[in-house]
């Protein structure tokens, strides 16, 4: 082995299984089929697929934590009969939380529909005590999305109320909640079942795996075909994707055609394949999870263990793995907003059982009790970047992120133009601009509507990225002792433009030749270390002999 170790804050981070009273028991996990994570869990609350019958339904519950306060009277181990959310014919397949609202919840199954709830506050007092009567919730919207079953629900990260859903028609469709009479894009071209979607952390770029085993890019504004499209894992069983973080990066999880599970890293600029690795010959789909830490984390399904890896320099580097004898059916991981910061914890998962749901937190063994800044990068934040006429309209977003210490909300600096699109994506003409209509508060969302605050940071962003422009009509004057200052950085703009150009050209060079020497160094490491083990077996031979 190598005896150089690689630095990294995160080598000794661990996984530990929350004690059996903040566990929830008597849970009745749904019997469907249909590959989803079964769990969500937004700040507050969590939802569950459920078994019921005479049609569909999931369960809302308060968080199982340790940390996280539990209403008062909440039972641990949950009645026979409890308050499910049941307006579904068939069965539910999928719910996400919104990423702006932790009391709101959509929910898409079988039957076609999508239903958005709101869970009020109190919903859960009186659960266990003397006289009480289970009242199902009662959703405030609903969507009448396709003719056929509704298979994944995702919320836009930066958009208020923007939900996407995919269909049995080879469709996603982008819904604005306040107007859900026709969905405002429509994203084609897939040729079989749609298994997973994802955002990119400012919700410009969709990227979607299919059973037709091909990796897509989208343009979720400008609707339509798939800007970019490669040939994904060679298995048609269960694929999945996932966005890392702010990187221009997407992990993906799907078999060989051998049947192996395999998880790549591909770069979004052409949709080419960086990294392809074997885990393993296991048959469970394997549920990735994105940690802003710089965590992926691979949970399969049926397995007990939970691996984790470090991703740098375009390579995953293997931290550790939680181990448990009890297969998982699902699993779900908290917003980074929400964890326990005081234990130095970096994520939580909630593993779901066949009955019961518990907590794993993974946390990074300190001494200090003092905030570990190094440990907490910004974490994305419950107030939405834009509104929904904003996001259609091309307006460009920047995710808005909250310090874990501080609690501040400031804009984060990811760029606002996808660098993955060759073209950008179609906008009203500067001729004749369609005027961006005035969202009201929905009669249907009264409480989940945007507050007009959030306006404010908004409008001043946008001047400033304007400010160049508009200058240009008031021009300063020049200062008069120097006038031959600006004729020479005229000339000069082109050169540096050349000059710029070409450093581009040799740092993408330069790039792809040290990420092949990276390979190579680590295939050289690799026979090494078997030639120092054939050659141990063969000593311990030869004393045998």
């Amino acid at each position: 082995m190598s005896r150089f170790v690689r630095a990294s804050k995160y080598r000794h981070v661990f996984g530990q299984q929350a004690k059996k009273e903040h566990n929830v028991e008597n849970v009745k996990v749904t019997n469907s089929a249909w590959d989803t994570n079964v769990v969500a869990a937004s700040a507050n609350y969590i939802s569950v697929n459920w078994n019921a019958s005479g049609g569909g339904a999931f369960a809302i519950l308060p968080l199982p934590s340790p940390f996280a306060p539990i209403a008062n009277g909440f039972p641990t181990k949950l009645p026979d009969t409890l308050p499910l959310a049941r307006s579904h014919t068939a069965a539910v397949l999928d719910t996400d939380w919104s990423p702006h609202n932790d009391s709101v919840v959509a929910s898409g199954g079988e039957d076609g529909s999508v239903f958005i709830w709101k869970v009020e506050q109190g919903v859960f007092d009186g659960w266990g005590e003397e006289g009480w009567a289970p009242r199902d919730f009662d959703p405030v919207a609903k969507i009448a999305a396709s003719p056929r079953k509704i298979g994944q629900v995702v919320f836009h990260p930066t958009a208020n109320m923007v939900l996407a859903s995919a269909s049995g028609e080879h469709t996603i469709k982008l819904w604005d909640l306040a107007g859900t009479d026709a969905p405002r894009a429509t994203l084609t071209g897939h040729g079989d079942t749609i298994q997973s979607f994802t955002f990119n952390s400012t919700g410009t770029l969709l990227a979607s795996t299919c059973r037709d085993r091909k990796l897509r890019l989208f343009d979720p504004r400008a609707g339509g075909e798939a800007v970019r499209t490669a040939e994904s894992h060679g298995g048609v069983k269960g694929s999945r994707v996932v966005w890392m973080g702010d990187h221009d990066r997407i992990a993906t999880t799907g078999f060989s055609k051998m049947s192996d599970r395999q998880v790549g890293i591909w770069e979004t600029g052409g949709l080419s394949s960086i990294k392809m690795t074997t885990l393993d010959q296991s048959a469970g789909v394997v549920m990735p999870f994105w940690s802003e830490n710089n965590i992926l984390f691979l949970a399969g399904k049926g397995d007990g263990n939970i691996r984790y890896y470090e991703y740098e320099s375009d390579s995953l580097f293997a931290l550790d793995e939680y181990k448990s004898s009890d297969p998982q059916r699902g699993m779900c991981f908290l917003p980074r907003r929400a964890l326990n910061i005081s234990e130095c914890e970096i994520a939580r998962a909630y593993k779901v059982h066949s009955t019961y749901i518990e907590a794993i937190g993974f946390r990074v063994p300190r001494k200090s009790d003092s905030f570990q800044s190094d440990l907490y990068p910004p974490a994305p934040s419950a107030e939405p970047s834009v509104s929904p006429a904003e996001f259609f309209s091309g307006k460009p977003v920047q995710r808005k992120v909250v310090s874990l210490d501080s609690g501040e909300t400031t804009s984060s600096a990811v760029a606002a133009t996808p660098a993955a699109l060759a073209s950008p994506a179609p906008a009203p003409t500067p001729s004749a601009p369609a005027p961006a209509p005035v969202v009201s508060p929905s009669p249907i969302l009264p409480q989940v509507s945007s507050p007009p605050a959030s306006a404010a940071p908004i409008s001043r962003s946008v001047s400033i990225s304007e400010g160049p422009t508009k200058t240009s009509s008031a021009p300063a004057p020049a200062p008069a002792p120097q006038p031959e200052l600006k004729h020479n950085r005229d000339e000069g703009s082109g050169a540096l433009q050349a000059e710029n150009a070409h450093l581009k050209e040799e740092n993408a060079q330069l790039s792809g030749e040290l990420r092949e020497a990276r390979t190579k160094l680590r295939e050289l490491e690799l026979q090494v270390e078997s030639m120092r083990a054939n050659a141990k077996k063969a000593a311990q031979a030869l004393l045998e002999a």
